[in-house]
């Protein structure tokens, strides 16, 4: 993958026209031939050299540079006033850990759920099966007022039915918590997460989320606690210091750089600066707020999605969806579909199914491997020749090598009903089968 590496010193030569004075005529006077028209000279432009102390795998590293400074501020064909576009996925990608997990088990654990309206559970997520509202209604109770808060620190019951709706989608007793939705838009239980942080102000969320978090980024690493009556859950969380580095390498060389994520955008957007990213820059799970600015249970809408229909998230079509709304300002229907060569991101990183689409529209491609099967089938496949594709460990208890080939051609992916089958290229043609080649030594 190393065959895209470019010199910084010969971009910068390029943009700024090289060195030395006069021409070829001997006159001392001549004055230098024009720019081309394409070439820009940005006078505020100082990339910066990545940190060569982080541990990278192979020549991930200077690869990353290369590919940032192909495109960059230093370039021929830079443009300051459209500038590249770098997309990062926000969990396990910028951060170890899940931070939509962090905010849920702190509002468990913490009382801050509020009781729906009519105590009917129903009226959280259109996709919730009545065994799952019978179920929370029946642990939870209907003697709390709708829109107080539920006692889930000492109610573990509720605790206990809440947690398994929205870590395993189903109920204590393992029946369906969800159905009915678009597997490639919509995953009910990411909703869910932000669907229980309704009725508090955007401002509230994020006081919360700094509350959850800051205690995880300071415990030790394997640190775990206890929600409900006894499920242990993760109680740590790190910004990769990888990450943060990149994206201050691909703002240096004037990237608009920007998260996008399917957990909640007041939680993330509390979070993101400590990774050197601003908060208008972060696309979450958006909702609709109330006349008194209050989240609501109700989801912005994008594309063919109209405001309150629910049943799209920023989740693999829907993060293209909301990149192509937010970024590139397309909030017409066509923000659902691929934009054309050219009019779309440079550069982008994630590291799960989750995040296919959007990694697959940028020109560059960077992937934490966690050994999900549809990610990696795409990751390690060749389309094309073109190689954009770049693979890196975990850098934080990375995985071991996938114990058999990524089932590419029969069942890695799945379609808009969740049926497993082959994932197809670019060109519609059905991708062999991969092995595993970047992993912990």
């Amino acid at each position: 993958m190393g065959k895209w590496i470019t010199s910084t010193a010969f971009l910068m030569a390029a943009a700024c026209g090289g060195g030395g004075s006069g021409d070829d005529t001997g006159r001392p006077d001549a004055s230098p031939p024009p720019p081309t028209p394409d070439a820009r000279v940005v006078p505020d432009c100082h990339p910066s050299a990545m940190r060569t102390d982080l541990d990278w795998y192979g020549t991930n590293r200077q690869t990353l540079e290369a590919w940032l400074d192909s495109k960059g501020c230093a370039s021929a064909g830079y443009d300051p006033d459209h500038k590249p576009v770098a997309l990062f996925d926000w969990d396990n990608t910028v951060i170890k850990g899940d931070v939509g997990d962090a905010i849920t088990y702190w509002m468990i654990n913490n009382d801050k759920v509020l009781q729906p309206p009519g105590q009917d559970w129903h009226a959280v997520s259109r996709f919730m099966t009545d065994d799952a509202a019978a179920a929370l209604s029946a642990a939870c109770g209907t003697a709390v007022p709708a829109g107080e808060p539920l006692p889930t620190s000492t109610n573990l019951a509720c605790a206990d039915e809440l947690s398994s709706v929205y870590t395993d989608s189903v109920t204590t007793t393992g029946l369906d918590a969800f159905t009915g939705q678009n597997f490639r838009r919509m995953e009910p239980a990411y909703a869910f997460t932000a669907q229980i942080l309704a009725g508090y102000t955007p401002s509230e969320i994020q006081t919360f989320t700094l509350d959850a978090i800051t205690p995880m980024l300071a415990a030790p690493i394997d640190a775990t606690q206890t929600v409900g009556s006894g499920t242990t859950v993760a109680a740590w969380l790190r910004v990769y210091d990888q990450q943060k580095d990149l994206i201050a390498a691909a703002q240096s060389r004037g990237y608009d750089v920007w998260i996008i994520s399917a957990s909640p955008q007041d939680v993330v957007e509390a979070f993101a600066p400590m990774a050197g990213v601003a908060g208008d820059h972060v696309i979450g799970i958006r909702q609709l707020t109330d006349a008194g600015g209050r989240l609501t249970y109700d989801l912005q809408g994008c594309g063919t999605v109209a405001d309150g229909d629910d049943s799209l998230i920023s989740y693999i079509e829907g993060k293209r969806c909301w990149v192509n709304k937010v970024v590139f300002g397309d909030t017409d229907r066509t923000a659902m579909q691929r934009r054309p060569d050219g009019q779309r991101q440079v550069f982008a990183a994630g590291d799960s199914d989750t995040d296919i689409e959007f990694l697959r529209d940028a020109t560059y491609r960077f992937v934490l491997n966690r050994n999900k099967k549809e990610l990696m089938c795409y990751a390690y496949y060749d389309d094309g020749g073109e190689d954009h594709w770049l693979v890196n460990p975990m850098f934080i208890e990375p995985k071991a090598q996938a114990s058999a080939p990524y089932a590419c051609s029969t069942g890695a992916c799945k379609n808009v009903i969740g049926v497993s089958g082959p994932c197809l290229d670019d060109f519609s043609d059905v991708i062999p089968d991969q092995q595993d080649t970047v992993f912990a030594p």
